[in-house]
């Protein structure tokens, strides 16, 4: 059967297609399968907002890297987000000039830390999608639970469907989603029928396994061609190619622990500016647990060459950007989408032959 989609694909000879994927997962798993270079060129791939790292702006690290510098506090973070530029600083650069900044590789690290130094105010940089959320707040259950006061958040987490939106509104040109595959296990498959009616295009959830991919990608352009004819028989544009761990519904236990924790209100995207109700903050009940979030929407480049928004946008491929392999690299990237594994410009650099 996937012998069959690929020869499809690869021989596709109808409209140009152009379909955008809004998962950072994704955008790695295409870069490195290589699938881009075996299917026709007339359906075109395009990476979109789907990289946490990638769209939380300056601002945010800038408030990171002012909390490093407080008497007593101290960041903790993941790896890449010690790498964001801020408006003139990384946290890595902060950390080198005496800022308290400790790399952890989960949330739940800082709650030792935070036992084992009572006196310390420890502050976790918290990014993340849907898919991430979720691990917020199990961290939070384990800091009320065991009553500590020196352990708070400072988030910038983002919702899919505000940014779908935004761009769709906005009059991008892509004709169907490769909905992100990690996100719908958490939403379902169903979260993205409002979208697909109100701006009558397909949404196809896969997995990230190649086979998984050329299916999804199949599906979706088959999808297109019959878009009015399935319009027509009332049929929604949404087809989950995902069904081993995507339901319609999603996990409802981790979305009601979501909801009660967090609300939904205004957030900056990286390049992209202030879109409404696409963020997610704790609620006025949880305030304690917030290290400032809100209003962090400073949104500065350090190179103003740099054409991160472009990408994020699908606007531009990352080799389109006059930076990219010249003077911008995984290891002196001079915008956010070179910091992160899951980010377009990362993943075309390391796979430059796909």
């Amino acid at each position: 059967m996937i012998e069959q989609y690929m020869k499809y694909l690869k021989e596709y000879d109808g409209a140009p297609v152009t379909l955008m994927e809004v998962c950072g997962s994704h955008t790695a798993a295409i870069a490195k399968s290589g699938i881009k270079t075996v299917i026709s060129p007339k359906i075109r791939l395009v990476s979109g907002p789907g990289c946490p790292v990638c769209v939380s702006p300056s601002g945010y690290v800038d408030q990171l890297i002012h909390l490093a510098l407080e008497e007593g506090a101290t960041i903790t973070t993941f790896g890449d987000l010690m790498r964001i530029p801020g408006s003139k600083y990384t946290l890595n650069e902060i950390k080198g000039q005496g800022g308290k900044v400790e790399m952890v590789y989960s949330p739940m690290d800082v709650i030792r830390l935070a036992k084992e130094h009572p006196q310390t105010r420890y502050v976790f940089g918290a990014v993340g999608f849907e898919t991430t959320i979720p691990v917020y707040t199990v961290l939070l259950d384990a800091v009320i639970a065991e009553k500590l006061t020196n352990l708070q958040i400072l988030t910038a987490l983002k919702c899919m469907p505000p940014v779908i939106d935004w761009l769709c509104e906005g009059g991008a040109k892509i004709d169907a989603f490769i909905a992100p595959g990690h996100v719908s296990v958490i939403t379902g498959s169903d979260y993205y029928i409002p979208l697909a009616k109100k701006y009558r295009i397909p949404f196809g959830i896969t997995g990230f396994q190649p086979k998984e991919l050329v299916a999804g990608i199949y599906g979706i352009v088959r999808m297109l061609e019959k878009k009015e004819e399935l319009l027509a028989q009332g049929e929604v544009l949404v087809k989950n190619f995902y069904p081993s761990v995507v339901t319609p519904q999603g996990n409802e236990k981790a979305l009601a622990k979501i909801n009660g924790y967090f609300e939904p209100g205004p957030a900056v995207w990286r390049g992209m500016g202030n879109i409404p109700d696409s963020g997610l903050y704790l609620r006025p009940e949880y305030a304690a647990y917030d290290a400032g979030s809100r209003g962090l929407d400073d949104d500065r480049k350090i190179n103003q060459a740099c054409r991160c928004d472009q990408v994020l946008m699908g606007k531009i491929s990352s080799k389109e950007c006059p930076l990219f392999a010249r003077v911008c690299s995984p290891l002196s990237p001079q915008g956010a989408c070179m910091v992160s594994s899951e980010g377009s410009c990362y993943q075309n650099y390391l796979n430059r032959g796909n």
